[in-house]
């Protein structure tokens, strides 16, 4: 019955109902057992009471009509004495204990059912347990995220993003992730002097990847140079009072060649589009950005709502740049 309230299976109702009916029906029987105990019907009595009484019906008969009859002697009998009429109970059980019995049965079953689940394996123990932020093995951070402020780690920006209602905010609800990964790593040709901490939750249709970068390129400068490159669809907007811009730009394609020669990998062609939210890390636009990118290896991309909709749950956890 626990099962059935907690889970809604009609298995675990049934089964609960079933041992309801027989501690039920077996509970009935013992008070009805108690009852003729107790009180037994007068025709038991009465049967009883003809039988200890030793008296037998005879045939008034006239004197004149009467035969002369032998009259028997009376013999005594060993071990005879008053049987049980039909409606007396046996006494071969105790009562009593039945009714224990039956009430530690009905407790152990519930007990079981209760608690099974605390102390017994699930069904799916062998099942491959989905992927999370605890996961990863982080090494110890480099010299970068010491600063004041701290910079926001990998492990931190893993569990703001790896949310339960992820796959719901890219339109793909029902979907789990598939893998997920986050690092402490710093921003390339800085010589390890600016924090770039990121993570990556990778799902069957879609992969989001959000990293924070410390350095001092505002969103207005970093607009600029990309649309001096080559992406395209740039688009300026402000995101909790923040200043953002959505891009859209080519995923780099590698193919590698595991094969008897040691490897091999083949050039770096362009990959499927990936659509890209960037926002300040404070709402003055002095320096850093946190970069929301979403891509599919069919190339599809969600819409700029479902970016939209991740920065508003990972953003809070990214705390604002303060004035230097």
């Amino acid at each position: 019955m626990y099962l059935a309230a907690t889970e809604h299976t009609w298995v675990g109702a049934g089964i609960g109902a079933a041992f309801l009916v027989f501690t039920a029906v077996r509970v009935h029987s013992v008070v009805r057992a108690l009852r003729a105990l107790r009180n037994p019907s007068p025709a038991t009595a009465a049967v009883g009471a003809g039988v200890d009484t030793g008296a037998q019906p005879r045939l008034q008969v006239a004197p004149s009509q009467a035969p002369a009859l032998p009259q028997p002697l009376p013999q005594a009998q060993a071990g005879t004495g008053p049987r049980p009429g039909p409606g007396t109970p046996k006494r071969d059980h105790n009562p009593w204990a039945q009714a224990v019995a039956a009430v530690a049965i009905f407790g152990a079953l519930a007990a079981t059912v209760w608690l099974g689940p605390r102390f017994m394996p699930s069904d799916d123990v062998n099942a491959t347990r989905p992927p999370s932020c605890s996961d990863e093995t982080h090494e110890k951070p480099p010299k970068a995220f010491k600063q004041k402020p701290r910079p926001v780690t990998g492990k931190e920006l893993c569990k703001a993003l790896n949310r339960p209602d992820l796959a719901e905010l890219l339109g793909t609800p029902g979907e789990k992730a598939t893998s997920i990964s986050s690092s402490d790593g710093t921003a390339p040709l800085t010589d390890g002097k600016v924090a770039q901490p990121e993570t990556q939750v990778a799902f069957d249709t879609y992969t989001v990847n959000v990293s924070a970068t410390y350095n001092d390129l505002s969103i207005d400068q970093y607009v600029k140079l990309m649309k001096f490159g080559d992406e395209s669809a740039v688009k300026t907007l402000k995101v909790h009072g923040r200043p953002a811009a959505f891009s859209t730009d080519h995923t780099m394609k590698i193919e590698i060649n595991l094969g008897e020669d040691g490897g091999s990998g083949g050039p770096v062609e362009q990959g499927p589009l990936e659509r890209t939210l960037s926002v300040a890390l404070d709402r003055g636009d002095r320096g850093g950005y946190c970069e929301i990118t979403v891509w599919s290896k069919s190339g599809a991309l969600p819409s700029d709502t479902a970016l939209l909709g991740i920065a508003e749950k990972v953003l809070p956890k990214v705390p604002e740049r303060p004035a230097r």
